[in-house]
């Protein structure tokens, strides 16, 4: 028992790193978004509107919310998986996790760049 409140303790504690890393992930592709939208598909029907950003903003806090539930499966694989209660696996099991989290919401600024080439 000892051992699993030390693996909970030990991901309680790299929570707030987490959430900041999607904080500054979800403000650098909505940037991307912003910037390539407006690029490619500047006479189209894009824009970028205060109602627009405040809609997307409030989505990506829930998104947020909903990547938090599942940082507890980072917790939870640990303890499943990790028997020998071996550090490094630790390790690459949050960084895998961080940077899968990171790296999603890219996605949607990725998307768009393929939508243009497809379309033109």
């Amino acid at each position: 028992m000892e051992n699993s409140k030390y693996v909970s303790d030990w991901w309680e504690g790299r929570r707030l790193k987490y959430n900041l890393g999607l904080i500054i992930a979800g403000v650098l592709a909505f940037i991307a978004y912003s910037s390539i939208g407006s690029s490619l598909f500047s006479g189209d029907d894009f824009e970028v509107t205060f109602f627009t950003t405040l809609f997307q903003g409030f989505g990506y806090i829930f998104m947020m919310g909903a990547a938090n539930v599942f940082y507890y499966l980072g917790e939870f694989a640990d303890k499943k998986y990790n028997a020998k209660n071996d550090e490094l696996f630790r390790k690459r099991l949050y960084n895998f996790g961080f940077w899968f989290s990171f790296g999603l919401p890219f996605l949607i600024p990725i998307l768009l760049i393929v939508t243009y080439c497809m379309r033109y």
